[in-house]
């Protein structure tokens, strides 16, 4: 065992607590002085190798229990603990590096009472999703805040939607190509230039400095991405008014909930400007919602063209009502907004019979699915993958995999119900929404028996479906 010096006289004067020994009597059996004992017990002295393997001799005890990758591990442990509780009290790293090598057993009774609070609060928002009242769920960070003030209204804000559309008839740019009209816009209207930074690796995308009356945005983005850059940055200088007058009468449990919905405003008012809702929504029902073919009209990625599209329900002219969701290889779920009844399940995951999760293993391929829920909705799933990255040999890439979906009754408008047997159930797959709240009954593919069921146990019985009776 590698061993640097290691200050552990708690553990070593609990060992001999626990022996019942004094310190005279722990120093005659490790053969060393009484005031040696007692300054490793203060710390004073680090536990060597030497005395370790002779403890280990005396007593049989484990020299584990004084391994530093133990400390390690519970330092981890309590950070994550303590992230999770959402603490105010700033608890520095050398207090739990303190509280692990020298109180181990206090730290790992910590962990446990926060196993406990977590597995209540867990069951709770089960109960809550279960009963069908998201309100009882309790949002745990700010972007989840965010998530559902924009799924509360179905993912279209009319105010923002409008405002932009009326801007892109002002500038008068082309679709596809209004980085020139925006530029023009900030420089007459507002004294503001655009610089376009050429450096290859700029990780900022965009950068507004008031002082200097500029907004930067980077060379190695494509012409839509820079636009949506710099629209972004015009809803907050034309229309801050209308995104603080959109948050204010919201009641956001986390401050910061506020700021970035804010944000989100200005990034949806960007999405309607680079893709205004009446030429947009014209060309998806012209099209049958091909999105690849929306991406190619508009100069914009896949999963912008799916976003926007779950944007268009504007009270007189909705387009087919979707949900969008993104998720990455680990299942976490960045981003989720429904125009639809398709719910998102906030605890316990999300289904792996799901397309979105075989589209990892097809990259860059168009998949569908018809998709089956619990309550017998069936909705037709298209899912691809996206990469973003800054481009360049060894530059960093993120991938995710996107869903959009509508209700079945919509399929037949959209090109990708060609070739599927809309009424068959057979063309079916059943998903649910996640397996701590999902009723499905032998389903293969759980990962959990659902919360308040009851489970067949038989011992002399192995059946394929784990959890059966669930």
């Amino acid at each position: 065992m590698k061993m640097r010096k290691a200050f552990m006289g708690v553990r070593l004067k609990r060992l001999r607590e626990e022996r019942g020994l004094t310190q005279a009597a722990l120093a005659k059996a490790l053969e060393l002085s009484a005031s040696y004992v007692n300054q490793l017990e203060k710390n004073q002295r680090p536990l060597t190798v030497p005395i370790l393997l002779k403890i280990n001799a005396v007593f049989g005890v484990d020299v584990q229990m004084f391994s530093e990758n133990d400390q390690a591990r519970l330092v981890s442990q309590l950070r994550d603990a303590l992230s999770e509780m959402g603490t105010t009290e700033d608890i520095a790293l050398a207090e739990l590096r303190e509280l692990s090598a020298n109180m181990p057993a206090l730290a790992r009774a910590f962990l446990a009472l926060h196993g406990r609070y977590r597995g209540a609060q867990e069951r709770a928002d089960l109960l809550a999703a279960r009963f069908g009242d998201d309100t009882l769920v309790s949002p745990v960070m700010p972007f989840e805040e965010v998530r559902d003030y924009f799924y509360a209204r179905r993912n279209h804000i009319d105010a923002i939607d409008r405002a932009a559309e009326g801007i892109f008839n002002e500038i008068g740019g082309a679709i596809g190509d209004l980085n020139g009209a925006l530029a023009r816009r900030f420089e007459n209207r507002h004294g503001i230039r655009v610089i376009v930074d050429r450096e290859a690796n700029a990780r900022t995308l965009r950068r507004y400095s008031p002082e200097a009356r500029t907004i930067t945005v980077a060379g190695h983005l494509r012409p839509s991405q820079q636009g949506f850059q710099l629209a972004t940055q015009l809803a907050f200088i034309e229309h801050g008014e209308t995104l603080d007058e959109l948050t204010s009468d919201v009641t956001f449990a986390n401050p910061d909930a506020r700021d970035l919905a804010r944000i989100g405003l200005a990034n949806y008012f960007a999405g309607a400007l680079i893709l205004p809702y009446g030429p947009y929504l014209d060309a998806a029902e012209t099209l049958k919602y091909d999105i690849e073919q929306l991406s190619r009209r508009f100069g914009v990625g896949f999963e912008t063209a799916c976003h926007r599209l779950s944007t268009l329900q504007r009270a007189e002219t909705p387009g087919v009502p979707f949900f969008f969701a993104r998720v990455d290889r680990a299942g976490n779920m960045s981003k989720r907004q429904s125009a639809t009844d398709f719910h998102f399940s906030r605890v316990g995951g999300t289904c792996p019979l799901w397309n979105v999760y075989d589209a990892f293993a097809n990259p860059g391929r168009v998949l569908v699915q018809l998709a089956e829920m619990p309550d017998g909705r069936t909705y037709l799933c298209i899912a691809r993958t996206v990469t973003h990255g800054q481009g360049g040999y060894g530059t960093p890439n993120k991938t995710f995999a996107v869903a959009i979906g509508c209700d079945v009754r919509h399929a037949e408008r959209l090109v990708y119900s060609r070739g599927l047997d809309l009424k068959s159930p057979e063309a079916r797959t059943p998903i649910g929404i996640g397996c701590k709240i999902c009723e499905r009954e032998a389903c293969p593919q759980r990962a959990f028996p659902a919360i308040g069921r009851p489970l067949e146990i038989d011992e002399t019985t192995h059946r394929f479906a784990p959890y059966s009776g669930t």
